[in-house]
């Protein structure tokens, strides 16, 4: 790969910017050398770019965002590295990130590409040999600049072509965010998130539930996907899913999500759950949804007539609770 000369003298390059502390120190460092610094984010089901906006806003810098879905289902369903701790595949996805923002730069007539990342900050996904990996991996290894430890790593072209001063760049190391603290009163950075990485595939609960999918041959449906966000998940056979509502926001949300061919049902004489069924469901498997429905209604013994709603019309049934054994066979997460 081979960036271009920088037109009319002014290096131009992309900072992939998560919103975090340290993707905003990065564009910091460089523009204070008069670097003009555009961040670049990225989208999907497992993350969105709303951290990005508000530190563009906040920075004063332009923003590119592009849609990583394609990308990302493609890694969890196939990931080269694996999974981190959860179903997560970090080091592919920053590959490609840094793959896609590469591109882009030499379609843009940019000189690099930076990211925020600090040396041996996380033991598994920045240690030197994951950031080797990376580099690598994304084709654009001699022009990647990571700002905050690039006096610790190899020279890039940027900096041995006069481009990027090398000297005024940083060599942080390690776990410690004292020094990131100290850069961030300097140039006035405040506001910042905690984490601004926000991957669903790094929580736990999520996680299962998407790994359910995987197992299931569904990772590039993103509407059910999107579904994994809200109520309880149930498994009844490899095609057919219950989902059932844990208070009025969920509820909400999955009635508005669900589509005309999945089955609605509700409780009719107590509070309780909006549940959807997704997939070839029968008539045993809309029973048992009723009986998972009336297991999370407020109705603790007893009865409940629960309505079902489906594309050829609308039903009524009685019944119990699903017992705590049969709850606890076909909870998902």
């Amino acid at each position: 790969m081979e960036m271009k000369e920088p037109a009319g003298g002014t290096v131009r390059g992309y900072v992939l910017m998560s919103g975090g502390l340290d993707s905003r120190l990065a564009a910091c460092v460089l523009r204070e050398q008069g670097v003009a610094v555009t961040a670049i984010s990225f989208t999907s089901p497992f993350f969105g770019a709303d951290n990005a906006r508000d530190a563009a806003l906040r920075l004063g810098l332009p923003l590119v965002v592009e849609d990583f879905t394609e990308e990302i289902l493609r890694l969890v369903e196939h990931p080269p590295h694996g999974f981190g701790s959860y179903l997560n595949p970090c080091i592919d996805c920053h590959t490609a990130m840094i793959r896609l923002a590469g591109r882009r730069a030499e379609q843009d007539g940019f000189q690099f590409v930076a990211t925020g990342e600090v040396l041996n900050q996380r033991p598994m996904s920045q240690n030197r040999r994951s950031l080797d990996i990376v580099a690598d991996g994304s084709g654009y290894r001699d022009w990647l600049i990571r700002p905050l430890s690039a006096r610790l790593l190899p020279e890039t072209e940027p900096e041995r072509r006069g481009w990027i001063d090398r000297g005024r760049l940083l060599d942080l190391n390690g776990r410690s965010r004292k020094p990131q603290f100290a850069l961030a009163e300097r140039y006035g950075v405040t506001d910042y998130p905690e984490s601004a990485g926000g991957c669903r595939l790094t929580e736990p609960n999520f996680s299962a539930r998407m790994k359910d999918l995987r197992n299931h041959g569904c990772v590039s449906d993103v509407h059910a996907i999107e579904m994994l966000r809200y109520g309880r998940h149930f498994r009844l056979n490899s095609k057919v899913k219950v989902i059932v509502g844990r208070d009025e926001a969920d509820n909400n949300k999955l009635e508005r999500l669900a589509r005309p061919r999945d089955a609605l049902l509700d409780t009719l004489e107590v509070p309780g759950p909006i549940i959807v069924v997704t997939g070839p469901y029968n008539d045993d498997d809309l029973l048992l949804a009723a009986q998972l429905g009336v297991r999370h209604s407020d109705r603790k013994s007893g009865a409940v007539e629960v309505r079902i709603r489906t594309g050829g019309g609308e039903c009524r049934v009685s019944v119990v609770g699903s017992p705590d054994e049969v709850v606890n066979r076909l909870r998902v997460c």
